[in-house]
């Protein structure tokens, strides 16, 4: 289909104001890399979710979802047919032990809505910068807490445009998978089932373990976050640590020196930066102790030159 043509059919099944034609996606994404998205639609509505997955599933266009671009990495290259941004899908609500949130929310803003009504299981939560959908969408975890501990069930729609309930069990989460990757699904809304707490407590360990963040975690550059999945019985950052790679950089790229599990955009890094650097990293650590690093980051779009 041609973009004019594509344009029109979408302005008849969406309102207008949420299609975006040829939108830098730098601007959505925690490195400030990514190229242009053919169509972005941002969608405040489960309704149009469906409408938009329905539309192009019907005329094979590709579709792309968005949280907030927080452990992702966007080619330059930019990304063909169709992205939804879930940002908009951003409602959080409380009921009795339980929090209905959008998947377009913050993960953070869930745990300290938690946090105000006394509900504790998602103080682990209070440092993820991902959004809800994105948290189900790897079983996002840190502190020993994870996803899988307290969600209840998710809402998403399949690649027909169906609306789905998928319990914790259907969910299949495991580490940093779940069945949302398997069957490219799109989460939009997600429910969590908490236990009464007392408010000071969760506080308490809330600001202990944003301390823990803040003094080991580089925060004060654009990154992906965590690069790699923790190999079986080794830790990432330390194995690449232990390869003298820290501060080691390709382009405005380069491996933390806080945290060496992390990349850094120090200097107008772009995602073939990133992506060098990620398989030199890889090949270093194989060479040196026989251990294949698995990125967490994901890494989408197509090549400047394709």
């Amino acid at each position: 289909m041609h973009k004019d043509t594509i344009l029109k059919e979408l302005e008849a099944i969406i309102p207008k104001e949420i299609i975006k034609v040829d939108e830098p996606l730098k601007r959505y994404t925690y490195t400030e890399t990514g190229g242009k998205a053919d169509f972005y639609l941002s969608p405040t509505q489960h309704e149009h979710v469906q409408e938009i997955v329905h539309f192009a599933y019907k005329n094979d266009l590709p579709v792309t979802y968005l949280g907030n671009g927080s452990n992702i990495i966007i080619r330059e290259g930019g990304i063909r047919g169709i992205v939804i941004s879930l940002l908009s899908l951003d409602k959080i609500d409380v009921s009795d032990d339980a929090i209905i949130s959008g998947s377009g929310a913050a993960i953070i803003d869930v745990s300290r809505t938690a946090r105000d009504k006394s509900l504790t299981g998602l103080e682990f939560a209070c440092g993820i910068p991902g959004s809800v959908g994105g948290a189900v969408f790897m079983n996002a975890g840190a502190y020993g807490g994870e996803i899988k501990d307290c969600i209840d069930y998710a809402l998403c729609v399949n690649h027909k445009g169906e609306l789905i309930t998928l319990t914790n069990n259907e969910l299949e989460l495991d580490y940093r998978s779940s069945v949302v990757q398997k069957d490219d699904l799109v989460v939009v809304e997600a429910a969590f089932t908490l236990e009464p707490g007392n408010q000071e407590e969760i506080q308490s360990k809330m600001d202990d373990l944003t301390e823990r963040r803040e003094s080991k975690q580089p925060l004060e550059y654009p990154s992906c976050g965590s690069v790699f999945q923790r190999p079986p019985g080794h830790f990432a950052g330390k194995l690449i640590q232990d390869s003298d790679l820290q501060g080691h950089r390709i382009g405005g790229v380069e491996v933390s020196k806080k945290h060496a599990g992390f990349m850094v955009n120090v200097d107008k890094g772009t995602a073939t930066n990133y992506e060098d650097l990620i398989h030199h990293v890889q090949n270093v650590v194989k060479e040196k102790f026989d251990v294949e690093l698995h990125p967490e980051v994901r890494i989408i779009g197509q090549h400047p030159d394709e």
